[in-house]
């Protein structure tokens, strides 16, 4: 074993070990998609007082955590996000009513003088209280801001029943005695007596003062109580509102999405199986076709699911649905670079079959470098715009899939090639091509040898059917139109089961009954219903599951989207942004790595497979929806690793035949580049066709996505990026690459890879 190899073997063992350790130790952060729970976003908003910047809702998410805090929610988790967003996330929470009620109190608390009944005098107000009975209010003598503290309880010693206790701040605490000592100095029985406590332009209390505090003494701040006939919830809801306190600035729920746990558990065990059988049935293929170094690939894909979910749970990232499916298609991604390293070695082994394994394996991990590391850079990238321009668990897809591409490179240059290296030195594996797996050409190389097609003859004729595809395409938006969700549009998208099976008329029908005759109702998974409509605000939603329930017996939410309009708008907004700064990026990165004319040829490409893509879901009427831009996103990354590997060929082979034409060039490196087109997009689809079969309803629309787009993507890669690329250097003058300098003795030629040496 080499000093490199034993450095190798040392760093991948204490990377596992670690790895092993953290799984076993910790536990992952689970996401409300899969743990159940609500997730809001607020919108902070400008007041005629306060301007919604970045520290008024700082101070407000504090205020909001109170209140929160008050709800008894189990690890509820409060973040801002950008300058006036506030993230809130409820675990467990499947009726959002109370909490969106409590939360989304907007109005400045004030504690007021009652001036009496009817009409105020001056800069007051008037109010109905607790009897309905209008009050006038003079001015606010304190805020909430001033409330350092409310609590209720039970007076069991002074038979008061059960009490609000308030303490307040320093000098709100001086204006409650003086509020309180004025009030005093009125009759018992007369209005004026009272306080009045006003949240949101209602009276949520008015006491009056105890008949025991004599005029201008007032109440000390540390020790009032308010008492009544309060239950024990009453008292614990006023003593919340008013601890609480106010707002800095209005917000409104913009975004509010609730899972219940049932769906999130059945979502992890369909992933957790489409996972095993995916990767179980991609292991076995690639053991099929590269026999024994393809075993210790599987093996080294297993150590990548042990680092990727480790890394996961150490940094604390919080795994979504969508960050679960990229997960899972990462551990098929990850078979790419191990099947360009022993493509490279089955075709350095052709060329001089002569030379020990060992030496054509390293020459194959030396020689697929460049094409590995461009290829993950672009999916890097797709991951990052995820990250940065996607929104909630969309983030979570964009990091799962980019620590996924940094472990699959780990797993594939570091553990696999200690595993393969140390095989190949042992002489058995040396000496029977049939064990091996690299000695021998393989079928797919064979056949291609044999044919010789001559694919790049006509590039007009690729072109031509390309141009037919994106056509269909087109007509399906055109005609079909494409089916935003919610989240592009706006509204509510709530998902029922019902006890007893209901058909969509009577639901339909049942609901027109109820006042929700523009609702959409459709059928969603095993026999649930959808239903979708606009302006529906919590309360609407009870009513609507009540009207239901008439028909379906116990009917349980199972999940429940709302998004607001101007929310809806700027996330369509921001799709189209990030779909353009993807192209930009992409473009920008392969026209500084390979030619101008790969690059524009390859964005092309890509281009190819959005519209694709978009019209193949317009004609099948599915919904294009943020987890749907997730997967256009990885396609655009997966369409631009396709390219790099064959533009990276062409480069290769055309910096060695200068004077040869680029048509010919471009065919050889299509032809060598083959194999492992197949094989790695074998490997995918196994994982995909897993998730779309195996992953449930949650997973159908993604799956999908990315199935359509990854067969798209590598048609598209060879027949399309590459003819476009010929036809863009036919008008250029740039002058081809420079030649390199051979390898080996002088005037030894490089033979065709696809010449496996044998002559009769």
């Amino acid at each position: 074993m080499t000093r490199a190899t034993t450095v190798r073997a040392v760093l991948a063992a204490a990377v596992l070990l670690v790895s092993v350790l953290i799984t076993l130790t910790m536990s992952p952060r689970l996401g409300l998609d899969l743990q159940g729970g609500t997730r809001m976003v607020l919108q902070a908003e400008d007041s005629g007082t306060a301007k919604a910047d970045r520290e008024s809702t700082d101070r407000t998410l504090e205020v909001l955590r109170k209140r929160i805090d008050s709800l008894g929610v189990t690890e509820p988790a409060l973040t801002r996000s950008g300058e006036d967003r506030i993230i809130v996330e409820l675990p467990d929470v499947q009726d959002p009513r109370k909490a969106a009620d409590v939360i989304g109190r907007t109005a400045q608390l004030t504690f007021h003088a009652v001036q009496g009944p009817g009409a105020p005098t001056g800069a007051g107000r008037a109010l109905p209280d607790e009897q309905g009975r209008t009050l006038a209010l003079g001015p606010a003598a304190i805020t909430g801001a001033g409330v350092k503290e409310a609590s209720a309880a039970f007076d069991a010693q002074q038979g008061a029943g059960w009490t609000v206790s308030l303490d307040f701040h320093k000098d709100a605490g001086r204006a409650w005695t003086r509020l309180t000592g004025d009030a005093a100095c009125h009759p018992v029985h007369d209005e004026r007596r009272r306080v009045a406590i006003v949240l949101d332009e209602q009276v949520i209390s008015s006491p009056q003062v105890s008949p025991t505090v004599a005029c201008g003494t007032g109440l000390p701040s540390g020790s009032t109580q308010i008492t009544g006939s309060f239950s024990a919830g009453e008292a614990r809801e006023l003593a919340l509102l008013i601890q609480g306190g106010a707002l800095p600035v209005p917000v409104e729920i913009v975004e509010q999405r609730t899972v219940g746990p049932t769906l999130g558990a059945a979502a992890i065990d369909a992933s957790a199986r489409a996972a095993l059988i995916g990767a179980a049935a991609t292991a076995l293929f690639i053991t099929v076709v590269y026999r024994l170094f393809g075993a210790l690939a599987a093996v080294a894909l297993g150590a990548y699911g042990v680092i990727s979910y480790a890394a996961l749970v150490a940094l604390g990232v919080t795994l979504t649905l969508p960050g679960l499916a990229g997960f899972v298609l990462a551990v098929g991604m990850a078979v790419d670079a191990n099947v360009l390293v022993f493509e490279r070695a089955r075709e350095e082994h052709a060329l001089r079959p002569r030379r020990s394994l060992n030496t054509s394996l390293t020459a194959g991990f030396r020689q697929a470098w460049s094409a590995v590391a461009d290829s993950n850079v672009t999916t890097l990238i797709a991951a990052g715009l995820l990250f940065l321009l996607g929104s909630g668990p969309v983030k979570g897809f964009g990091v799962t899939l980019g620590i996924g591409v940094l472990a699959s490179m780990f797993s594939a240059l570091v553990i696999a090639r200690v595993l393969t290296e140390t095989a190949a030195r042992s002489r058995f594996v040396s000496d029977y091509r049939g064990v091996n797996g690299i000695a021998s050409p393989g079928r797919v190389r064979t056949w291609i040898a044999r044919r010789d097609p001559r694919l790049m003859r006509s590039p007009r004729r690729w072109l031509l059917i390309s141009t037919v595809l994106i056509a269909v395409a087109v007509a399906g938006i055109l005609v079909r139109g494409v089916n935003l969700g919610v989240e592009f549009t706006g509204g509510r998208l709530v998902e029922y089961a019902t006890s007893r099976p209901v058909d969509v008329e009577r639901a339909r029908t049942a609901l027109a009954g109820a006042g929700f005759g523009d609702a959409e109702v459709t059928t969603a998974g095993a026999g649930d219903i959808s239903v979708r409509t606009a302006g529906l605000d919590n309360h609407g939603e009870h009513a609507l599951r009540a009207a239901l329930a008439e028909e379906g017996g116990e009917t349980t939410k199972v999940r429940d989207e709302l998004i607001g309009p101007s929310l809806g708008d700027e996330l369509r907004r921001n799709a189209l942004i990030a779909l353009a700064i993807a192209v930009l990026v992409q473009l920008g990165y392969l026209a500084v790595r390979f030619r101008w004319t790969f690059a524009v040829a390859s964005v092309g490409a890509l281009v190819h497979d959005v519209i694709i893509l978009v019209g193949a879901f317009a004609w099948l009427g599915r919904t294009v929806d943020g987890i749907f831009l997730a997967a256009l996103l990885t396609v655009i990354g997966y369409s631009v690793n396709d390219s790099v590997v064959v533009f990276d060929r062409v480069r290769e082979l055309w910096a060695k035949a200068r004077r040869q034409p680029l048509a010919d060039v471009a065919n050889r490196a299509v032809l060598q580049t083959v194999p492992r087109t197949v094989n790695t997009g074998m490997g995918a689809l196994f994982i995909l066709v897993a998730l779309a079969v195996l992953g449930g309803d949650s997973l159908a629309d993604f799956a999908l996505a990315l199935l359509i787009g990854i067969v798209v993507g590598t048609y598209s890669s060879v027949m399309t990026a590459v003819p476009a690329a010929l036809l863009l250097e036919r008008g250029s003058r740039t002058p081809p690459p420079p030649a390199r300098a051979p390898r080996g003795k002088p005037g030894a030629g490089r033979r065709d890879p696809l010449d496996n040496g044998a002559r009769v």
